[in-house]
């Protein structure tokens, strides 16, 4: 399998040339199209994506390992099927729409300024992870681990305290409505 180190890749389509297996480390991807693309048998470490398109890319045993993501599109992932293996995620302005996190352990992950609009962290532990400033509208938050998680300044959650472990976690005032929404209590 290939190896590219300390690599950058401009602007380019993968969907016209696809990407072949391969491992990257400590790569910089700036303003390329994965869109739709498989890339089963890649191995991401150390690596930043700027600006790119990984919509609905598949990700079944996909390595992941320390990865940056920077205003990045990437709708209908299913991050559940990547290796779970040393598995750590950085998401700063992305747009994570209808992505699904089930079941993984990606604790002190960091969520900052995205929007997970239907993204589901059923059964995931999110244990020390950073939610501040991302829209959750529709957020799926069920049998979750979410201690010590920073939920300060984001917006339109809905977390019910009896069916995830919250302990320690961080919330505003503005943001009691998204755990008391179940009780049918108005606020304000």
């Amino acid at each position: 399998m290939p190896l590219y180190a300390e690599q950058t890749f401009k602007g380019l389509d993968y969907t016209q040339v696809p990407l072949s297996p391969s491992e990257y480390e400590q790569c910089t991807f700036e303003q390329c199209n994965f869109s739709g693309l498989d890339l089963r048998g890649n191995n991401f470490e150390n690596c930043t994506f700027k600006n790119c398109d990984l919509s609905n890319t598949k990700v079944p045993d996909v390595s992941f390992q320390q990865v940056r993501f920077e205003h990045c599109k990437m709708l209908g992932i299913h991050f559940h099927a990547s290796n779970p293996f040393l598995l750590e995620f950085i998401f700063s302005g992305c747009q994570l729409d209808y992505c699904s996190f089930y079941n993984l352990k990606i604790k002190k992950s960091k969520f900052i300024n995205c929007r997970l609009l239907e993204t589901d962290f059923t059964k995931a532990d999110l244990t020390g992870s950073d939610f501040q400033g991302s829209d959750l509208s529709g957020t799926t938050f069920d049998q979750t681990t979410a201690e010590k998680v920073d939920f300060r300044n984001a917006i339109h959650y809905s977390i019910d305290p009896e069916i995830n472990r919250i302990k320690g976690a961080r919330f505003d005032l503005d943001g009691l409505p998204g755990l008391l929404g179940r009780y049918g209590i108005k606020i304000g």
